[in-house]
């Protein structure tokens, strides 16, 4: 019997005992100082709490659930645990951040036994690395695979949620818990004719899991997002010829990567007490802080030689998040920084054209999320490598040969030949998970109505109206927007510390109050006022051209930083969970 289970036996057999007319049907009416309060205390459910999502959070979610002796399961779409890195097996898909800073840390004893061969891992050790995770705690047996949730209805008499599946079965639960991934729902464009195409066409997300003959094919990829950039030099080795189709160039950075040695590793181990304290006090939860020194009191020959440096040495993200803080605050500084890279660009492609062509000129370097890349200017110097401009030459149709692109010019149009068209054209991120699933909350709301404008949340954790639903780094969490385990930690230890409070204290719904989930997403809102990204046309600010919805600001994540979100959720808990309605 579970924790959850045996906590309401003894609740129903305490209030039988106090009140022999109360009835012993679904509900029990507990009459408080303050009116009559339905508390459902006989009712069977398929398991205490369901998961849903087998990627990073979900799987940590599920050891912190299995301690506190409930009954869980997991439900996972996939046929295996793994999330993003089940899915996203494209060539070139790694870590943009340090894989050692990346793997859990709840473990001591799996801290000390796994080995990262390089500093930002590759998909297929990164998968090989959650599986590890999962046999370790022999926790795949809490796990359903492609289980596909299509709706998720709550029921407020019995204080339950019905889980359905798309073939019509279901499983109900006492807590809901959404471990949905941030870039789950790939987003196709709606070009006309694209199944007509005869040849191999899939989003980078479905890349096949049997190998792809890239050998003498002629190749086509739409979009230069961060999939793309981490694609197409891998592409352009084999390929017979690889042509890239681009509507917006995003400023990239080099990855620097690199093997990890047998000596650099057990020094990592030895330091990861101090490297995940260091990602605690950042910003964005990396290993990366900004530089303590101001933009304006470094000379421009100081802060060239500063910049040269982190472009030539430094590892991953540290070009965007230890450089200045003005740079990606203060237009001017910015602007200065972005010339400097918009340089190393022109200096790595030989032809001034092309070179052009992928500098942006609608945003300022790191306004965007920055995508790390290794060799990705140096493709464009291929002879098999040709980049098709979509503003000069839009994509017209998908062909059974390929893709035709209107002439400007001469109004007659090109037909551009392929043997394979991938689709790197990004994700419905963040909410395009929950839109998928229709939630229904109290009389009968449904969450994707709710937010339709832009995600309303508190602390991206719970929801008013939508009761015993948690949703783990959700939309406007700070979680999000930081290196993804670090942040999936925090949410996963609160949710899990708020669940045993409930448990500790007999209570069986929780929910957001109105006032603090407006109060949060006013704060949410101020926050991107003070830095350059909230001009962004990303998916930081739910952009994305291949979405059939109006392209209008959205506020996705909470931009206030790593070390501010947390100590706002454990304000909130140190005080009795403020803004928190529990019954």
């Amino acid at each position: 019997m579970s924790r959850l289970a045996g906590l309401a036996g003894e609740i129903y057999s305490w209030l039988m005992a106090s009140d022999s007319s109360t009835s012993t049907q679904d509900s029990t009416t507990v009459v408080g100082a303050d009116a009559d309060v339905d508390v459902a205390v006989d009712v069977t459910v398929d398991v205490d709490v369901i998961v849903i999502g087998a990627g990073v959070c979900g799987i940590y979610q599920l050891y912190r659930l299995l301690e506190m002796d409930l009954s869980v399961t997991v439900l996972e779409a996939g046929d295996a645990p793994g999330g993003t890195w089940y899915w996203n097996r494209y060539p070139g898909a790694r870590f943009d951040s340090e894989s050692y800073t990346y793997g859990f840390s709840f473990s001591k004893e799996l801290l000390d036994e796994w080995d990262w061969s390089e500093h930002f891992s590759p998909q297929p050790e990164t998968l090989r690395y959650l599986n590890y995770v999962v046999d370790k705690f022999d926790l795949a047996q809490h796990m359903q695979f492609g289980w596909r949730v299509e709706r998720a209805t709550w029921d407020e008499g019995s204080r339950t949620w019905e889980v359905t599946r798309e073939d019509g079965t279901s499983l109900t639960c006492r807590y809901l818990l959404t471990a949905l991934g941030l870039l789950s729902v790939p987003a196709l464009p709606n070009y006309d004719g694209m199944d007509s195409f005869t040849g191999q066409s899939f989003h980078t997300f479905h890349w096949p899991k049997d190998p792809v003959n890239l050998e003498g094919k002629r190749v086509a990829v739409i979009g230069t997002g961060a999939t793309a950039v981490q694609l197409i030099p891998e592409l352009a080795k084999s390929a017979g010829s690889l042509t890239v189709f681009q509507r917006r160039p995003n400023w990239c950075a080099p990855l620097h990567n690199g093997p990890i040695s047998p000596d650099e590793m057990a020094e990592i181990r030895a330091r990861y007490d101090e490297i995940f304290e260091r990602c605690a006090n950042t910003p964005g939860g990396f290993i990366h802080g900004p530089d303590p020194r101001s933009f304006h009191e470094v000379s421009p020959e100081e802060r060239h030689a500063f910049w040269q440096e982190l472009y030539e040495e430094g590892r991953g993200f540290g070009i965007w998040l230890a450089n200045f803080r003005e740079v990606l605050m203060d237009e001017e500084c910015n602007a200065e920084f972005t010339e400097f890279i918009a340089n190393k660009i022109r200096d790595r492609v030989d032809d001034p054209v092309v070179a052009d062509k992928l500098i942006p000129k609608d945003h300022g370097f790191g306004i965007q999320r920055v995508p790390m890349e290794t060799n990705y200017y140096e493709a464009y110097n291929r002879p098999n490598v040709h980049l098709v401009d979509l503003n000069e030459t839009p994509i017209e149709t998908i062909t059974s040969k390929g893709v035709r692109t209107a002439d400007t010019d001469s109004f007659q149009g090109t037909e551009h030949e392929f043997d394979i068209i991938v689709y790197a054209t990004g994700f419905d991120a963040i909410t395009g998970a929950f839109d998928k699933i229709d939630f229904i909350g109290v009389d009968g709301q449904k969450l994707r109505d709710k937010w339709v404008d832009s995600p309303i949340t508190f602390m991206g954790a719970l929801v008013n109206g939508f009761p015993n639903l948690i949703t783990l780094a959700g939309p406007t969490a700070g979680s999000v927007s930081t290196n993804f385990p670090r942040g999936i930690e925090i949410a996963v230890d609160w949710a899990s510390d708020l669940l045993t409070h409930m448990l500790n204290n007999g209570q069986t719904r929780v929910e957001a109050s109105a006032e603090a989930e407006r109060a949060w997403t006013d704060h949410v809102r101020e926050m991107y006022g003070f830095l350059l990204l909230r001009k962004a046309k990303s998916w930081f600010t739910g952009y994305n051209a291949n979405l059939d919805r109006p392209q209008k600001p959205r506020y996705m994540i909470y931009t206030g930083g790593n070390p501010r979100y947390r100590k706002k959720l454990n304000e909130a808990a140190a005080a009795g969970y403020e803004g928190v309605d529990l019954d």
